[in-house]
């Protein structure tokens, strides 16, 4: 039980951290142009050098969502992480996780809604590039969806021994 209980620690760290690299590095998008390769993020455009992300009218309160939703997944991600450990030592044998896994589920679900319209909205859309794809933000970001769902999961199902 305390190798799964660690397991289950380590993945929500990193978890974490990967979190924080993708809502903070500028890697979402990145395209290739006639001046050479320009990324862009959830905060910034950056070709050789990195200036503010600026969008259409229409896509602004997508991207100011999918920045809400990402810093809210992270949020709720570290909140779930303290509760595990406060819970891991205050809980009586036999108790579950409920809280924490009910936050984690909160930041799959913050997670899930950020991306979405991220992919709904961005995909393909560097400006003066000609071809582009999806950077490893991006992709990091899916991973975490992926990783928090297992986690939350987990954290419901999990006794203490």
């Amino acid at each position: 039980m305390l190798v799964l209980l660690a397991g289950i620690f380590v993945v929500h760290i990193a978890t974490v951290v990967m979190l924080f690299v993708s809502t903070i590095a500028n890697v979402w998008m990145v395209g290739s142009s006639s001046f050479g390769t320009a990324s862009s993020g959830l905060w910034l455009l950056c070709n050789q050098t990195c200036e503010q992300l600026s969008v259409s009218g229409s896509n602004e309160a997508s991207l100011k969502a999918v920045q809400a939703f990402m810093i809210l997944s992270i949020i709720f991600s570290v909140i779930a992480l303290v509760m595990f450990i406060v819970q891991l030592f205050t809980l009586e044998k036999g108790k579950r996780f409920y809280i924490t896994g009910a936050i984690m589920l909160v930041c799959w679900m913050c997670i899930l809604i950020g991306v979405s319209i991220y992919t709904a909205r961005f995909t393909g859309k560097v400006p003066e590039s000609t071809t582009s794809h999806h950077g490893y933000c991006f992709i990091l970001a899916w991973i975490c969806f992926c990783f928090s769902f297992i986690i939350g999961i987990l954290y419901l199902v999990l006794r203490k021994k």
